[in-house]
């Protein structure tokens, strides 16, 4: 699913969760920028610069409070965390998970990265 984040701006996301409250029905094709809660990006060597650089800007500047970019690091996920700030528009580095991803913000999540299968 894309995410419409200006006229000619369309990305779509690894991940995309939106507020429950956003149910568009089969005929969406999109979300809108202040649907979206997270944005996870997993990088792959073809779209790095993309995922590293371009889309987090993108994110940011549409304003959507939280990204993730998930790498593979000797085979194994790393989950980088970032949150909005609101003041300068510009994505904070919150947390690097290696072994565990266990947040209360945006939701309660809680997964032991060890068990993922060796990417």
């Amino acid at each position: 699913m894309t995410v419409t984040l200006g006229r000619n701006q369309r990305p779509e996301p690894d991940i995309v969760v939106v507020h429950a409250d956003r149910d568009g029905g089969l005929e969406l094709t999109t979300y809108q920028a202040d649907d979206v809660v997270l944005a996870v990006e997993v990088v792959s060597p073809e779209s790095r610069s993309r995922d590293r650089e371009r889309k987090p800007q993108l994110y940011a500047q549409a304003g959507i409070t939280h990204f993730w970019r998930v790498e593979n690091v000797d085979g194994r996920p790393v989950v980088y965390v970032y949150e909005l700030d609101p003041a300068t528009k510009v994505y904070a580095l919150t947390g690097i998970h290696h072994e565990q991803l266990k947040l209360s913000v945006p939701f309660d999540i809680d997964i032991d990265l060890t068990d993922i299968e060796r990417l």
